[in-house]
This record gives structure tokens, C-alpha cells and sequence, in this order.
């Protein structure tokens, strides 16, 4: 009797890792030797920001993204720091804005010249000083715009306001002081409502960051964990760590349970850490070994059996670091998913690897890009501060398209607007305003406006009105199999493009209708 394995459909079951070639890699670079467990590297579509070593202090180097090949060694450096940078971060709103922590116990802002730098940067953009001890994390909010949390080994966690004149700031506008042992690792949920974090005490607690109380609490002692991670909106928790055996383990949790894992695997004997990194856009999964040149991939579902093992990249170069290239960076025309920078200090080399979905047509597959989260806050910082939740604004990555507002608050389970509008004028005695009625005429004439602009705009020759280079509503009729095939193709490719044109308009139409109505409840209380 034989084996079959259960098939499950996927657009992803054929993904696989591509290491960029010798002159697309950064050599020549003199990555640190601190053993601290961090990426030491970040990457944003501009610039490519790694540790390096510095004599009398902490530095690191921030290199234009397209500038590959050796280093000279004699490349400016950003160099205020008087102990060794432990953790850097890129504003995700900001592409030159980052931030750096250290021993010094400090955490600085800097701003980066749009140009190439020419002399060390030693002045930072702001300073923070409020940790008794080393910090070894930083994070920047995912929605609200100038929120950073820092957490060091004075065992607190630290929320700051960076929307503020002075540019030293001594007190934080929240102390989280739940933990009784070092922050290993923390993550945010995709409205940044919830805060994750894995402490040296092997317990994963889930966290109110405004309010700063523990939601929730793992007493589970198989488990010892070191890096959490939330599944974007998946309510599930990933976690990495080791077991009672020594052996490196991965964990699943539910976010709302922490009791005991849905999911527990040994992996394997090493005694590396494992970084887990998350693509909330395709339910992909990357387990990055640190000390191994193994990049693991799973595709996450949100039934059993939960974690769904794809494949894996294997290397014989072994990775000290990673760093992520945002969805916004990366290679379309190519079918890349998700782009890594591993640094093999060995070779003093930053090796690019991308993930690439096998397809054979050269045209934008919007299948395997969904919509993903833009480079604009979606908040302020007062916003949320003040308790405002609100998930990302989303974008296509098809080029040439323009951020569209937030998705994820629509998801849930509404009445259809027209009962919405009814149970409104009856609200308001029965009467539709005159004003609200010429506000909504004036939404769709401009929206209508709007979209004829963008229609017109277009340019001729582009990929979305093209198919392989013919008009495909004036090609000649197909006379052979092989000619229908294409002109098959080539309408299926037209009618994908207009449904995104049709989807974009829905949102903006929704988006329009709830502004709408909002103004309406505003109007009705006077």
C-alpha cells in the first residue's frame, strides 16, 4: 500500500531561495562581533543600515541600497554612540530616519542625507535618556506615526513621543514594569493595540502598552522561550525557542489561551537561536537559524494543522544576522515574495536572497501580491495615545499605484449600508439632511472625477493596458490553437487588471460611505 501525502492547494508550495550573484552583494564590510542575539541589520528600499565594529565606541554604517560591491574601507560611519550598538531600527514611515540603542543605556535618532555620506554622522536627531541600564531592543510602532518602544536590562519597557520639539528626552511617556528578568524579544499586533514579549524567565506575556498591564501570561514550562512573534491578524502567537531536551523548538499559541502551545516541534540539536519573521501579506513563515546558513518556511493556516512546511534554503555560509527588505522593495517583475540580507561575517559579505514564486509570465501577478502596508502612519502619535486603533494603510505594489486607506477595521461583520442609512434617517426623525445629500452628489461626482483622471493618466504603453506588447482589444482574430491561447491569456490578464480597477473603486466608494456617514452622526447631534 503506498503513501500519498495530502495535497493542498497553494500558491506558494513552490517557492524557492535565490542567492543574488558576487556583484550584487555588499563586501568588504566589517560586520560586529557582539554576541548579542538581534538582526544587526536593517534594510528599507534606500538604504541597507548594518553594526559594525568601532574602536572607542558603537557605530554603525548606512549603505545606499543599490551601492553593491567592496567597501571602502574608509566609509563614513554613523558613530555617536559611546558603547556598542546592540539593536538599529528604520522609521517604517521614514526612509531617513533610524534608530540606534547601545550600552550606553541610551537611545539616539538620526537623520540620514538623501545623498551619499561623505564624513561620519555624530550628532544625533534626537537623544532619549530614561534606562538605568543597556537597552537591547527598540521598536517602532506599526501604525502610529513617532512611537518608538525601547526595552534594556533594567528589566522596563519604555514608550516614547518623538512628535516633540526638544531633541533630549529624559521621560518616556509610558514605563511597562511587568517584567522580573530581560526582554528577549517583542512583537506588535497588525494595529499595535497588543504588545508581545519573551522574557529571560521563559514566559511569553501579552501586553495593553497603554495601559501597561499583563492580558495574559504562559505558566507552560516545556517551552523556553526567546523569540515571540505575533501572526499579524491570524489571533495566533509563534514563538522560538528550546525544549527541557536542549533542542531548538518551535511553538504556535493562541493568543487569547497561552496555557499550553497548539502546536510543539523539535527541530533540531543545534544551539543557534532561531529568528522567526512573519509575512502577514502571504501567511508565509520564515525561521532564519542564527550560526546555520538554514532558512525555513512555512505557510500558516488558520485551521489544523496550522503550520503548513513548505521548504527550506540551505547554505553553507552561516548567517550572524538577517535583515528584511519591505514588500515595498522588492522585485515585482521577478515574482520575489520577500527579500533577506544575511550577514557571514566569515566572508565580511552581505548576501542578498530573495524568494521567488515560479511563474513564467513577465506581467504583474497580482495573485501572489496582495494589498500590503504603506509608508504613511496611519495615525498620530496623540491618536493613539489617546486610545485610537486603527490597522495600516495599504497599497498595491503594482507599479504606479497610490496608498488606499485601511482595510482591516472593515472586516468585520456590518449591516449592509443601506439599513445602515435607513436606521440613520430614522435617527434623525425620519429626514434625510439637504446638506448631507448634496455632500454625498458632490463624493461621487469627485470620486467619479477622480477616477476618470486616473484612467486618462495612464500611460499607453504600460504593462496594465498591454499584454505582451499588443492592444488586445485590436489584434488581428487569432487563425491558429496556439494564437487563441494567447489571445485567451492576454483577456484573462485584462479582465484581472479591471477587477483591481473595480476592487480600488469599491474601497474608495466604502471609505467615502463611512466618511459620509460619520459626517452625518456629527451633524444629527446639534
Amino acid at each position: 500500500m503506498s503513501w500519498h501525502p495530502q495535497y493542498r492547494s497553494s500558491k506558494y508550495r513552490h517557492v524557492y531561495g535565490k542567492a543574488a550573484s558576487k556583484d550584487k552583494c555588499y563586501d568588504c564590510v566589517p560586520i560586529t562581533r557582539n554576541v548579542h542575539d538581534n538582526h544587526f541589520c536593517a534594510v528599507n528600499p534606500s538604504f541597507i543600515a548594518v553594526v559594525t565594529e568601532c574602536a572607542g565606541g558603537g557605530a554603525f554604517l548606512v549603505i545606499p541600497i543599490k551601492q553593491t560591491g567592496k567597501l571602502d574601507p574608509h566609509y563614513p560611519k554613523v558613530c555617536g554612540h559611546k558603547g556598542n550598538v546592540l539593536d538599529i531600527k528604520w522609521n517604517p514611515f521614514n526612509d531617513f530616519e533610524i534608530a540606534s540603542c547601545s550600552e550606553d543605556t541610551t537611545v539616539k535618532i538620526w537623520d540620514v542625507p538623501n545623498q551619499l555620506l561623505k564624513r561620519n554622522i555624530t550628532s544625533p536627531k534626537k537623544e532619549l535618556l530614561g534606562h538605568a541600564r543597556r537597552v537591547g531592543l527598540i521598536e517602532w510602532h506599526p501604525t502610529a506615526s513617532n512611537i518608538l518602544f525601547s526595552s534594556g536590562y533594567d528589566y522596563k519597557i519604555m514608550i516614547w513621543n518623538l512628535d516633540v520639539q526638544q531633541t533630549v528626552l529624559s521621560s518616556p511617556v509610558k514605563i511597562i514594569d511587568a517584567h522580573k528578568d530581560v526582554v528577549l524579544s517583542m512583537s506588535f499586533n497588525t494595529d499595535g493595540s497588543l504588545l508581545a514579549t519573551a522574557c529571560r524567565d521563559r514566559k511569553i506575556r501579552v501586553i495593553d502598552p497603554r495601559a501597561g498591564t499583563v492580558l495574559r501570561e504562559t505558566t507552560y514550562k516545556s517551552h523556553r522561550v526567546n523569540k515571540v512573534l505575533f501572526l499579524g491578524n491570524m489571533g495566533k502567537l509563534f514563538s522560538t525557542g528550546t525544549s527541557l531536551w536542549n533542542n531548538r523548538q518551535i511553538a504556535l499559541w493562541d493568543q487569547n489561551d497561552l496555557s499550553v502551545p497548539l502546536l510543539e516541534e523539535d527541530l533540531d540539536g543545534s544551539s543557534g537561536l532561531l529568528f522567526p519573521i512573519y509575512d502577514s501579506d502571504t501567511h508565509m513563515l520564515y525561521v532564519v537559524g542564527k550560526g546555520d546558513g538554514n532558512i525555513r518556511y512555512y505557510e500558516i493556516s488558520p485551521e489544523k494543522p496550522y503550520l503548513n512546511y513548505l521548504m527550506e534554503y540551505r547554505s553553507h555560509l552561516p548567517q550572524k544576522g538577517i535583515g528584511t527588505m519591505p514588500k515595498r522593495g522588492l522585485d515585482v517583475a521577478a515574482c520575489e515574495i520577500f527579500r533577506f540580507y544575511k550577514l557571514i561575517p566569515t566572508k565580511s559579505l552581505i548576501e542578498p536572497v530573495s524568494m521567488i514564486v515560479p511563474r513564467r509570465s513577465e506581467s504583474y501577478q497580482e495573485d501572489i501580491y496582495p494589498f500590503t502596508a504603506a509608508a504613511q502612519p496611519a495615525l498620530t502619535a496623540q491618536e493613539w495615545l489617546r486610545g485610537i486603533n486603527k490597522g495600516p494603510l495599504l497599497v498595491s505594489l503594482r507599479p504606479g499605484s497610490e496608498a488606499v486607506n485601511s482595510l482591516p477595521q472593515f472586516l468585520e461583520p456590518e449591516p449592509r449600508m443601506e439599513t445602515a442609512d435607513l436606521s440613520q434617517q430614522r435617527g434623525w426623525g425620519g429626514r434625510l439632511p439637504l446638506e448631507d445629500k448634496q455632500k454625498r452628489t458632490r463624493g461621487e461626482i469627485e470620486d467619479g472625477r477622480k477616477w476618470l483622471k486616473v484612467e486618462e493618466t495612464l500611460p499607453k504603453n504600460d504593462e496594465m493596458c498591454l499584454s505582451n506588447g499588443f492592444d488586445v482589444f485590436e489584434c488581428p482574430p487569432p487563425k491558429t490553437e496556439n494564437e487563441l491561447l494567447q489571445m485567451f491569456y492576454r483577456q484573462q490578464e485584462e479582465i484581472r487588471r479591471l477587477r483591481e480597477l473595480l476592487n480600488q473603486r469599491n474601497v474608495q466608494i466604502k471609505q467615502l460611505e463611512l466618511e459620509l456617514r460619520n459626517l452625518c452622526m456629527d451633524a444629527g447631534t446639534y
